[in-house]
């Protein structure tokens, strides 16, 4: 740790991807390994199905991690751009599930070509304050305008809702992330990347510990239709597992263990909490799998990867820099 603290901070993050580098080509190594002595030609369906599913998570692993390098190294422009096509992709095929009609044109319009690349801007410039507030107050204002100014009343507003949340989501919520690069922090200037991986890693850890607990716990279900593995306890040991990650990943953040704990927990459960509320999106939508290849919606799964920290960030960003710092 002393030898860490003598490192510059690009120092320092740098050595972090190197880590995350590392660690992603073994665990490649590994899965390699497996499949080929596994095979292709022997194994079920199902096997088989559970194969493709780890080399896409696996792919996208590498994709993430690749983008989240480039976005450090670019700097704040290029950590912008980044998340900004991210959004872009995720409100497209956010719009792809759900009905839209020829009088939303102008309200689309303005949530692709205006709200959202304004967004970004406010996020690139530092203008935090005014980034908080732009989408929640103007734009959720400006689009039932737009959408009233086709004539269409038909559904007016259940259609204005939809194209409201999705860009509450899409764009506000996931542009929180590169706000978390950007963010100058007394003492803590230039280690926003450390912030970044910190939210990755403890959201992923409350998916994967909600998920085994599903399995192995006696299930009771809260909302049945909608999910039948998501229940009070497996969310509960979640919460648990990403605030043990948070609390030993203390070091790369600007607080103590035990506030890291809570900031962990807050943020692992609203991403988990995001997770199920973008499962009754699908039941809606009437789409089982994300990228299914039978799906007419157009969706590519990138919205049901990214919908955890759609719904973490936000909380996580406002968490570091109001309340726990």
């Amino acid at each position: 740790m002393n030898a860490l603290r003598t490192l510059s901070v690009d120092g320092q993050v740098a050595l972090l991807f190197v880590a995350l580098f590392g660690v992603l080509t073994l665990v490649s190594m590994g899965v390699g390994t497996r499949l080929l002595r596994e095979g292709n030609a022997t194994l079920d369906e199902p096997r088989r199905d559970r194969q493709q599913r780890l080399l896409r998570d696996l792919r996208a692993l590498w994709i993430g991690a690749v983008v989240f390098w480039l976005a450090w190294v670019s700097g704040p422009v290029g950590a912008t751009l980044a998340f900004g096509i991210f959004s872009f992709l995720a409100l497209r095929e956010f719009i792809t599930l759900v009905q839209t009609r020829r009088g939303d044109h102008r309200s689309l319009i303005l949530a692709f070509f205006f709200a959202l690349p304004v967004q970004y801007l406010l996020v690139g410039t530092r203008a935090f304050d005014l980034f908080t507030v732009f989408v929640p107050v103007y734009v959720f204002l400006a689009i039932p305008v737009a959408s009233a100014l086709a004539g269409d009343p038909e559904r007016f507003l259940e259609r204005n809702a939809k194209i409201q949340w999705g860009i509450m989501v899409c764009v506000y919520g996931l542009s929180h992330a590169p706000a978390l690069l950007l963010l100058k922090l007394p003492g803590y200037g230039g280690r926003g990347a450390f912030l970044l991986f910190y939210l990755v890693i403890v959201c992923a850890a409350a998916q994967i510990a909600q998920e085994l607990a599903s399995r192995r716990l006696r299930r009771r279900p809260v909302a049945r239709h909608i999910d039948r593995s998501f229940s009070v306890r497996a969310w509960a040991l979640g919460l648990l597992a990403a605030a043990v990650a948070g609390a030993a990943l203390f070091w790369i953040t600007p607080v103590d263990p035990l506030r890291a704990a809570v900031m962990a927990a807050v943020a692992g459960g609203c991403g988990t909490l995001g997770e199920f509320v973008m499962r009754a999106l699908k039941k809606d939508a009437g789409v089982r799998f994300w990228g299914n290849r039978s799906s007419v919606t157009g969706a590519v799964g990138l919205l049901d990867r990214v919908a955890p920290l759609c719904f973490a960030a936000p909380v996580f960003f406002h968490s570091v820099r109001w309340y726990f710092v």
